[in-house]
């Protein structure tokens, strides 16, 4: 019987060698992720609900940390319902000249994907799953970016 030392140096080469073979995302799965993230910020910035809803799960869970002296590892919490909510209310809308945000794939598996979006006031990290062909995000933990002194 190999020792757990040998049986994890084994599965660790299988990983890796699966990692290794493991064929990049063509350009256009590129492209439908990061319009997904655009529709995302876009649809936000621009109080688009077709658009920011069309690129949410239903059950989406979008959660920031939060210090809150009554909780231990604090989460603040929103939903898809909720999101669409704040855009519809503009919560978000802002003139175009001030859209400087950047998307960043990460890593395409298959039908996962996780992606960076920043813009001037946050920073999202997104998890993707593609249903039937369609990408949309089922995870994103965000936070606030320091807001610059005048």
């Amino acid at each position: 019987m190999p020792s757990a030392a040998m049986r994890l140096f084994v599965l660790g080469m299988l990983w890796a060698a699966g990692s290794a073979c493991a064929a990049p995302p063509d350009a256009a799965t590129l492209q439908a992720i990061e319009a997904t993230a655009y529709d995302y910020m876009d649809g936000q910035l621009e109080g688009d609900v077709a658009r920011v809803t069309r690129a949410l799960h239903p059950d989406l869970a979008k959660r920031n940390i939060v210090a809150n002296p009554n909780e231990t590892l604090g989460l603040g919490r929103m939903s898809s319902d909720e999101l669409i909510r704040y855009t519809r209310e503009g919560a978000l809308k802002t003139p175009r000249e001030q859209w400087q945000r950047t998307v960043t794939v990460l890593q395409v598996d298959e039908d996962i994907a996780t992606v960076r979006l920043e813009s001037p006031w946050f920073i999202d990290h997104l998890q993707m799953g593609c249903f039937d062909g369609r990408w949309v995000i089922v995870n994103a933990l965000w936070h606030r970016k320091p807001r610059p002194r005048s």
